[in-house]
């Protein structure tokens, strides 16, 4: 397996004025450690188990660009992001841009959106669940029309509705972005993922859970003919042996995982400052978990 690292708290100790210097070390010590993916949430507010509304959260994707400028191999994206956000012409004109100011880098993470609060915080429609997953197909839809040189044309969906599907200049990524669909639901998630994704992101909640959406999965593709190999699979990891930088401990707790088909072990540390921690940690458990495959 290889090694991620989702950034997903900003509390740094020196306040806003510190992030950026925090971030650009982050995604130094990230490339230097060996890491493949690095990813930040999108979200408007923080996450109440990670310090709540009050705490500082940053806008995505003017993150991810930042980060961009001060890496050059490691692969980006959003961890992810909800279909209710933004527009899903301009989620793809903007995903475009990362990819492209990125030398081809950039991962489009969708998923269909949950945390009611910051929707009605911002002003933001919060549509019904089943809705929500309906808007999600559209957005994966219109994005890949979007990266179709062939298919400028409209896009008439039941919500959204574009007269002309251009992207200019089209992503450097061959033959587009990379499309990760985030979340574990068998029904309507997994399904999707089969449908339009090129990688899947499930929680380690446990490597039999895993193993059990991985087999839903695989009976989705097989109804939309889809080879299962085709998708990488991603699982996001939280731990206090993780978040504390054990890395023994940490290796007894994954090893579950290995053997079924886990592209990639994205960490989740719930701290402020990432970039010391991935020196420690990060930098000896690459080589040590890739040895276990």
């Amino acid at each position: 397996m290889r090694v991620g690292v989702h950034i997903n708290r900003f509390n740094h100790s020196g306040g806003g004025p510190a992030l950026g210097a925090e971030l650009a070390a982050a995604g130094a010590a990230a490339e230097a450690a060996g890491v493949s993916w690095l990813s930040v949430m999108d979200h408007y507010f923080q996450m109440e188990f990670n310090g709540g509304a009050e705490d500082p959260m940053l806008e995505a994707y003017s993150t991810l660009s930042y980060l961009a400028a001060h890496t050059s191999t490691v692969r980006l994206g959003a961890l992810v992001t909800g279909v209710t956000y933004r527009h899903p012409g301009l989620l793809a004109k903007i995903a475009t841009t990362l990819d492209v100011l990125s030398g081809g880098r950039a991962t489009l993470g969708l998923g269909a959106a949950w945390y009611d609060r910051e929707h009605e915080g911002l002003g933001v429609p919060f549509p019904p669940l089943a809705e929500r997953f309906e808007r999600l197909e559209e957005a994966l839809r219109i994005c890949l029309q979007m990266w179709d040189p062939e298919a400028n044309g409209p896009f008439e969906g039941k919500y959204y509705r574009l007269a002309e599907t251009l992207c200019v200049p089209a992503p450097v990524s061959s033959p587009r972005p990379e499309i990760m669909i985030g979340g574990g639901g068998e029904k309507k998630t997994l399904r999707l993922v089969a449908r339009h994704g090129d990688a899947c992101n499930l929680f380690a909640t446990s490597p039999e859970e895993v193993r059990h959406k991985l087999d839903v999965l695989r009976g989705h593709c097989a109804t939309e003919g889809r080879d299962y190999a085709d998708v990488r699979k991603t699982v996001t990891y939280f731990s206090e042996a993780a978040n504390e930088g054990d890395v023994e401990e940490v290796l007894k707790d994954v090893a579950g995982y290995t053997g079924l088909g886990i592209d990639t072990l994205i960490l989740s540390p719930r701290l402020g400052e990432t970039s010391g921690w991935m020196e420690r940690f990060v930098a000896p458990l690459v080589p040590r978990l890739a040895e276990l495959d």
